[in-house]
């Protein structure tokens, strides 16, 4: 049995909008060969579980039917690690301006 989410909870919905090969022609074959897929957060409408069907409604209004996948989803992405060079900069442009008296 999945984990089971209340009416309003924040999830996320999966659903497979074009199947491999149903998308347009001039699509590159890479593409074609995979499917065209939405994911989509926002409230549940009813309670359900995982990997069952659910309706959200988004903060848009929408209401949007698929798979549900996550409840209480983060946002999923992050900007990677930080580059070296780059983290002493605000330090070192604030000591050269202090210099030339700005």
């Amino acid at each position: 049995m999945g984990a089971r989410a209340r009416k309003g909870d924040w999830v996320q919905i999966h659903r497979i909008l074009l199947g491999p090969g149903e998308r347009a022609p001039q699509v590159p074959p890479d593409t074609q060969a995979v499917p065209l897929e939405m994911w989509v957060k926002g409230f549940l409408v009813e309670g359900g579980e995982l990997g069952h069907p659910a309706t959200v409604r988004t903060v848009a209004g929408r209401e949007v039917q698929g798979t549900l996948v996550a409840v209480r989803p983060g946002p999923g992405h992050d900007f990677g690690e930080p580059v070296p060079e780059l983290l002493t900069v605000g330090l070192e442009a604030r000591e050269f301006l202090k210099s030339v008296g700005g």
